[in-house]
């Protein structure tokens, strides 16, 4: 049998540039060789795309882009070439694909934009399709969805920069809704980028100040003490969608934000997470009912607090990390899921979703 072609992305116009890099090799390295042939299409943070050649290594650590071989490419979205152009310094060619695999997490990439794009260009796509990946990017629409769905979140608000005159009466409206203590977060940045915590009114202006700095529209939630506990998602939906084992995060200090997920490596992850059975079951039902009502497919990680009063849902990523110390992976793995099949699973729902 012939193998499949598949064009991994990586990097991308995103805040996460640098941790798609680490995740992007890990996925390469573990690809199974012997059924996949990988096209390596590298975006920058300016987001030039790019045909790479070089050693995965180099990847990982960022300086694939240096490479002398390195020439533009993009996803053709005209159906009938169905591949990737790549133009070099003296010819244009096609390089035709059967998938597109996006290593990409964050703006540009998670938010259903490249998934778009595959869906123009008729080109199978790892992961969650535009619409559900664009509903889980975006923390509002989220809650939106989630509520209808009778799924328990965090009460929240939803703040946009050119409907409130200025910060002192967003601040109101937060401490009249909701009051004290808040998280602050970008409507649609992911791995906890510009997220803070806020105590008092000084606190929660320098928070909108830093989360509206990724985007004009921010979410406030109330905060909610628990335990955090992510479960992982694989399947398209229907009967044969496997909710894992849940898994425990305890943050090093503060929250689970960027640093403390991505650089640290501080924090103790513990599988199966230290809840009870009963909790564990419910969370798992919830994960594939939120899944299901979002139209997620492929995968995604499901992201709650289990606290005294119950399970809250905080969010859902649509490509969740793939770095070495990422939960994704690991609860996969402890479902009896290695790596290796865990990515030949995902590329082989992906064909599912084509025939379908």
């Amino acid at each position: 049998m012939a193998k499949q072609k598949i064009a991994v992305l990586f990097g991308g116009a995103s805040s996460e540039h640098e941790i798609s890099l680490i995740s992007a090799y890990s996925v390469l390295t573990n690809i199974p060789k012997e059924k996949y042939d990988v096209v390596c299409i590298g975006i920058t943070k300016k987001g030039h795309w790019m045909y790479y050649p070089g050693e995965y290594e180099n990847i990982k650590n960022g300086t694939w882009e240096n490479n002398p071989d390195c020439c533009t490419a993009l996803i053709s979205p005209d159906r009938i070439h169905k591949g990737i152009i790549v133009i070099g310094d003296n010819d244009v060619y096609l390089r035709k694909v059967d998938a597109v695999f996006p290593v990409l997490h964050g703006a540009n990439g998670e938010d259903g934009s490249i998934q778009g794009l595959c869906q123009l260009a008729g080109l199978p796509c790892v992961g969650c399709d535009m619409t559900s990946s664009a509903i889980c990017m975006d923390k509002s629409i989220t809650h939106t969805v989630l509520d209808t769905a009778g799924i328990r979140t965090a009460r929240y608000l939803t703040l946009m920069r050119n409907t409130i005159s200025g910060l002192d009466e967003m601040c109101v409206s937060v401490e009249e809704k909701l009051g004290y203590p808040v998280y602050v977060k970008p409507s649609s940045a992911g791995s906890s980028v510009g997220v803070s915590r806020a105590a008092n009114r000084e606190e929660l202006k320098d928070g909108l100040k830093k989360a509206f700095a990724h985007g004009d529209k921010v979410v406030v939630e109330e905060e909610i003490i628990g335990k955090e506990v992510e479960c992982a998602v694989l399947g398209n939906g229907g009967t044969d969608l496997l909710a894992s084992v849940p898994g425990q995060i305890t943050p090093a200090e503060g929250f689970y934000d960027y640093d403390a997920k991505y650089k640290n490596g501080t924090s103790v992850l513990d599988i199966p997470a230290k809840i009870t059975d009963e909790e564990m079951h419910a969370l798992r039902d919830i994960a594939m009912k939120a899944y299901r009502a979002c139209g997620c497919r492929g995968m995604s990680r499901v992201d709650f607090f289990v606290t005294d009063n119950g399970i809250i849902l905080n969010e859902i990523n649509t490509i969740p990390g793939f770095t070495p110390i990422s939960m994704y992976p690991k609860l996969m793995e402890n479902m009896g899921i290695t790596y290796p099949a865990l990515l030949d699973k995902l590329i082989q729902l992906t064909s599912d979703q084509n025939d379908n």
